[in-house]
């Protein structure tokens, strides 16, 4: 590759996130970074795009780097697809989404809106990754993991993502150092029980809040969880096609 990559930046937890700015800072270490990213927090967000409301794009400037900077009325996706369509009017060598607070692991993957602009990415033909660390804390510490970061991505430039595939990268807790290596896994077989917490305002009128209890079925030490917990960076390939080829010939036995 001939001179600096270009790498469209994103996330979920919103612009001013202390991971997308740890996030910005390794790959200005790398490429040409722009920066499309949403004005507020979009966690759980899922795949959702912008219908039904205008979408508001503006330039800005948050912190020092060379980087362009844009926030977004929009979801996760809505970045990825204006970041590419309009701003970029290109494809970018690299789209990288991140560092989400908290884990994007396992059935995680499905409602995660980090990953969700990483496979958008994908689905346009751009090469991606979506990088998540298990602290859901807004002062969480990323320097820990931001030389793994860097290697991650420089090895996903230089030997190439296969077409149509995403990496969802997790890391566990804890410093660098005590991080035991890298495994490349499956997604765990795991899901929520949802609860739903129910409550009266002092209004009287009932409202919600969603709690659940995560339910790890999977004990193999192939999958994301198993690495996870036993102290290893996990990335898991994933793409956006999402046929069941196992059962194919299964439903054709029906006779439908």
């Amino acid at each position: 590759m001939k001179g600096k990559p270009l790498i469209l930046v994103t996330n979920d937890d919103g612009i001013s996130a202390p991971g997308i700015r740890t996030l910005i800072s390794v790959m200005n270490e790398i490429g040409n970074v722009v920066v499309v990213a949403p004005d507020s927090p979009q966690s759980a967000m899922g795949h959702a795009i912008t219908i039904n409301s205008t979408l508001q794009c503006h330039k800005i400037k948050i912190d020092d780097g060379p980087q362009i900077e844009y926030s977004c009325s929009g979801t996760p996706a809505d970045c990825v697809k204006l970041g590419i369509n309009e701003i970029l009017k290109k494809k970018p060598d690299l789209c990288v989404s991140g560092i989400n607070h908290g884990s994007n692991s396992s059935i995680n993957v499905i409602y995660s809106g980090t990953m969700s602009a990483a496979i958008e990415a994908s689905i346009g033909g751009v090469p991606a990754i979506g990088f998540s660390l298990l602290d859901y804390s807004w002062k969480a510490d990323f320097s820990g993991i931001k030389n793994i970061i860097k290697n991650i991505t420089l090895k996903s430039l230089s030997n190439g993502i296969p077409e149509g595939t995403a990496l969802n990268v997790n890391f566990p807790k804890m410093k660098e150092k005590a991080i035991k290596g890298i495994k490349i896994c499956n997604q765990a077989n795991a899901y929520w029980i949802e609860k739903f917490d129910k409550r009266i305002n002092p209004q009287g009128r009932e409202y919600y809040w969603l709690t659940g209890e995560f339910i790890n079925n999977d004990k193999s030490i192939k999958s994301d969880e198993w690495a996870l917990n036993n102290g290893f960076v996990s990335i898991v390939p994933v793409k956006f096609d999402l046929t069941n080829h196992e059962v194919i010939e299964k439903i054709k036995s029906w006779n439908l």
